[in-house]
C-alpha cells in the first residue's frame, strides 16, 4: 500500500539585523551614500540639491516631488521595484537612475541615526532611523513617524540628516565623486556642496566623438586625448555610463595598445541597455548585451590608438620640419664638395646656375647625337608611384638643383627595411626600432635622419660596389656635419633658436 507524501511549506524569512548589514556593506566605499542620496533626489524631480558635510553631521535637501504616507512606505520598501516599473519621472520625464530599492539603507555605513524629513503638498512627516533601537527587538519592524503641520511657506521636498558620523568626508574627495557620478550635465538640475555649486569636470585635450548602433541600443560617448603636460592618472579611464552616471572607469584594452599614454585618455561612454550590478559597480559581464557593448568599444579604441598615432607624428613632424631646413643645407653644401657622387641629374642650385667647373664638364659630357635623340622623343612626364601613405605621413621635398626629390616618412612597419627609395622619393620607415629609439633625442634624431638621406643618396649615384657606397655615405656626412665655414655657424645660430623653441613645445601641445 503506497503512503501518501506529506507536503509541508516552510517560511522564508530575513533577520532584522540584516537590513543594517546591507546599508553597512552595499558599497566598497562610504562616500557613495552622499551619490546615492543625491541622485534619489535627481529621480524625484528635484533642481537644487544642497549637500552640507560638518564633523558632527552630514544634510542633504532637496526641492523635489517629496513624499506623502504611501510615498515614504514605499521607499522603506527593501528592493521595492516601483522605480523600475516606472521609468520616467512625473514631471521632467528623466529615466530615473534607481532600480533595485536598496541604496537608501546606504547611509547606515557611515552614521548610527539618520532623519528624513519631508513634505508633499498638505503632507508633512518625520521618520527616524537608529541603529540601536532597531537592533534592540527582533520582533518589532516599524520606524517612528511624526506627522507634522505643513507650513504654508514651505516648499515640497525632503531633507537627510545623518548623525553620530564614523566617517570622515573630505569634501574634495566629495566633490570629486559627484562629478562623475551624478547627472550635473541634466538641465535643470544643480547640486551644491557646502553652498558651492559643482560643475561638470572639463578636461583640456582633442575631443573625439563617438555614436554607434547595437541591436539592443545606442553606445554614444566621447573621448579625450589629453597633451603629455596635463596627463593625470586621476583623470584617466573611460567613465562607462548608464542614465548619466558613472559605474566604473576602463580602458578596453587600450593599455596594451599605447602604453604610458593611457594616462592621456579620459572621456565617457554612454549605454543604457547595459545590465548592472546591485552594487551599481559592475556590469553584468556575460549577458549579450555587455558582449555586444564590448565590441563596439573595440572598435573605438581601435580609433584611439590611429589618433594617438597620428597625435605622435604631428609631434615629431613639427620637431623634424624645423631641423630639416638645416640638415638638407648641410647635405647639399657636402654635395657641392663631393659634385661627381650627385645622382644622376641632381646638380646642386648653386653649381648649376654657375655651370663652371666640374658641373661645367659634367653636363659637356653629353654628345650632340644624345642631345638630338632626346629632342626627337616624344616627353612624357614621369610622375613617381607613391605608396599608401598615412594621414599624418611627413612629406618634404628637395630642391637639388634641376630635378626635385621627396623625403616621405611614415609608418611601413617595424620588419620594413629603414629606408628605401622609389623613383625620386626617399621613404625612412617611422616603425622601424632605430628609428624609435633614436627619435628620443633631437641631435641623435637629426644624425639618423641624416645618415639615411646619405644612405639612399650613395646608393642612387650607382656606386660600383657596397664598399664604395659606404665611403660616398661616410664622406657626405663628414662633410656634412664636420664643416666649420660661416655658413655652418649661421645655421648652428639657426639651431639654437630653434633648440629654444622646442622647450615651448609641451605648451604648443595644449592646441591639439
Amino acid at each position: 500500500m503506497e503512503t501518501e507524501e506529506k507536503i509541508e511549506t516552510i517560511p522564508v524569512t530575513i533577520e532584522k539585523s540584516h537590513i543594517v548589514t546591507i546599508g553597512e556593506r552595499l558599497y566598497s566605499e562610504a562616500v557613495e551614500l552622499i551619490r546615492e542620496l543625491v541622485n534619489n533626489a535627481y529621480d524625484a524631480d528635484a533642481t537644487e540639491v544642497y549637500v552640507t558635510l560638518s564633523t558632527e553631521k552630514i544634510v542633504i535637501s532637496d526641492n523635489g516631488s517629496g513624499m506623502d504616507k504611501e510615498g515614504l512606505k514605499q521607499y522603506f520598501t527593501i528592493g521595492s521595484t516601483f522605480k523600475k516599473h516606472h521609468r520616467k519621472t512625473p514631471k521632467f520625464g528623466r529615466e530615473r537612475i534607481g532600480e533595485f530599492g536598496i541604496g537608501k539603507f546606504s547611509s547606515l555605513s557611515a552614521c548610527q541615526k539618520f532623519e528624513l524629513h519631508t513634505r508633499r503638498a498638505n503632507f508633512a512627516a518625520t521618520v527616524i532611523f537608529d541603529k540601536s533601537e532597531w537592533n534592540k527587538s527582533e520582533e518589532h519592524w516599524h520606524l517612528p513617524m511624526k506627522i507634522e503641520t505643513a507650513a504654508p511657506n514651505v516648499p515640497d521636498g525632503t531633507r537627510i540628516i545623518l548623525y553620530e558620523l564614523n566617517k570622515v568626508f573630505e569634501p574634495e574627495i566629495v566633490e570629486r565623486r559627484l562629478q562623475e557620478s551624478v547627472p550635473l550635465k541634466a538641465p535643470q538640475f544643480s547640486v551644491f556642496l557646502n553652498g558651492k555649486k559643482i560643475h561638470p569636470r572639463f578636461l583640456a585635450g582633442k575631443r573625439i566623438p563617438f555614436m554607434e548602433g547595437t541591436p539592443f541600443g545606442i553606445v554614444h560617448g566621447e573621448i579625450i586625448i589629453a597633451p603629455q603636460s596635463l596627463a593625470d592618472p586621476q583623470d584617466c579611464g573611460i567613465e562607462c555610463k548608464i542614465r548619466q552616471v558613472t559605474i566604473k572607469r576602463e580602458f578596453f584594452g587600450l593599455e596594451n595598445l599605447i602604453g604610458s599614454d593611457m594616462y592621456r585618455i579620459s572621456g565617457e561612454v554612454h549605454a543604457d541597455f547595459l545590465q548592472v550590478s546591485s552594487d551599481r559597480s559592475n556590469f553584468i559581464m556575460d549577458l549579450p548585451e555587455y558582449l555586444a557593448f564590448l565590441e563596439i568599444m573595440k572598435r573605438i579604441c581601435e580609433r584611439i590608438t590611429k589618433e594617438m598615432l597620428a597625435l605622435k607624428d604631428e609631434k615629431e613632424n613639427r620637431r623634424v620640419g624645423r631641423s630639416l631646413k638645416e640638415m638638407i643645407n648641410k647635405i647639399q653644401d657636402a654635395l657641392l664638395k663631393n659634385i661627381e657622387w650627385c645622382p644622376p641629374g641632381f646638380i646642386p642650385a648653386e653649381e648649376h646656375k654657375k655651370k663652371t667647373g666640374a658641373a661645367q664638364e659634367l653636363a659637356e659630357k653629353k654628345t650632340e647625337s644624345q642631345i638630338q635623340r632626346q629632342t626627337q622623343k616624344k616627353k612624357r612626364i614621369r610622375r613617381p608611384k607613391l605608396k599608401q601613405l598615412s594621414p599624418s605621413a611627413f612629406i618634404k621635398k628637395l630642391k637639388i638643383g634641376t630635378k626635385g626629390l621627396a623625403l616621405v616618412m611614415d609608418h611601413f612597419g617595424p620588419s620594413a627595411p629603414e629606408s628605401f627609395t622609389e623613383s625620386e622619393i626617399i621613404y625612412i620607415n617611422r616603425d622601424h626600432p632605430l628609428f624609435i629609439r633614436e627619435a628620443n633625442n633631437r641631435e641623435r634624431h637629426i644624425m639618423h635622419v641624416a645618415r639615411l638621406i646619405t644612405q639612399e643618396i650613395a646608393l642612387m649615384s650607382n656606386p660600383k660596389n657596397p664598399r664604395q657606397a659606404f665611403e660616398r655615405q661616410s664622406k657626405l656626412l663628414k662633410d656634412s656635419f664636420s664643416d666649420k665655414s660661416a655658413h655652418s655657424e649661421n645655421t648652428t645660430q639657426e639651431t639654437n633658436a630653434e633648440g629654444q623653441k622646442n622647450q615651448n613645445i609641451d605648451q604648443q601641445e595644449m592646441k591639439i
